[in-house]
């Protein structure tokens, strides 16, 4: 049986992490049986400190490219056949985009910005105990700034940072159009990805520039409450 390590539930959300939430994705997209353990004191045991990783039957697979890559070599191989290769090149640069782009606009939308700190403080280290619940999000959020800032959308102002989200959310909205899934009718590994970076600005339970934004493309919402409701229900 293959486990999934990540996080645990929060924000509303499988897994508050987008990274955590694509590999569940690809897991229910491809129907490839698994259980999910998620619990934030798994970042201490992970072996690249990060999550998510997997157990394969005594395989361990970190980063979620990795994963999903070897979850198709194994079970899934077929699953991208039905994708032309000009199509398979621009999955994965449209992978690269979200992993390395929007994925600091989320950070920064959660973690920098006021507006939605104190909702992601509760979320995620509610349950500790005084005065570790005070301390642990204050030195968290310090590390997360600074990365950010380190990796250069900190750098920006809010608008920015939104104008650079709004780029990437126009773009998956001419895509997507009025397909069901990104690429036509039939899922491909990219819904994963798609799947997992939209449904946590446009379903997490957070009120954010970045979240209003997202929410106003009525067929990115289209698209995220199908697979909600198709893979997710229960």
């Amino acid at each position: 049986m293959i486990t999934l390590y990540g996080f645990g539930p929060g924000l509303g959300m499988y897994d508050p992490s987008p990274f955590v939430l694509k590999v569940a994705a690809f897991l229910r997209l491809a129907n490839i049986d698994y259980r999910y353990n998620g619990n934030v004191n798994h970042l201490f045991k992970a072996p690249k400190k990060k999550l998510p990783f997997i157990n394969d039957n005594g395989t361990i697979v970190c980063d979620s490219t990795f994963i999903i890559s070897h979850l198709k070599n194994r079970y899934a191989s077929n699953f991208d056949s039905h994708l032309s290769a000009e199509q398979q090149a621009a999955a994965t640069l449209i992978n690269k985009s979200l992993d390395e782009s929007f994925y600091w606009c989320l950070v920064y939308f959660r973690w920098v910005d006021h507006n939605s700190w104190p909702t992601v403080k509760n979320a995620l280290f509610g349950r500790q105990p005084f005065p570790l619940s005070t301390i642990v999000p204050l030195i968290a959020r310090r590390g997360v700034t600074k990365q950010v800032y380190q990796q250069g959308t900190g750098r920006h102002n809010k608008e920015e940072v939104l104008s650079i989200a709004r780029q990437t959310l126009d773009a998956l909205s001419v895509m997507i159009g009025k397909n069901r899934f990104c690429l036509g009718d039939q899922p491909s590994s990219l819904d994963a990805t798609v799947y997992a970076f939209l449904a946590e600005a446009i379903l997490a339970t957070l009120n954010n520039d970045l979240t209003r934004l997202a929410r106003q493309y009525s067929n990115l919402n289209d698209y995220c409450q199908r697979i909600q409701q198709q893979y997710f229900a229960n």
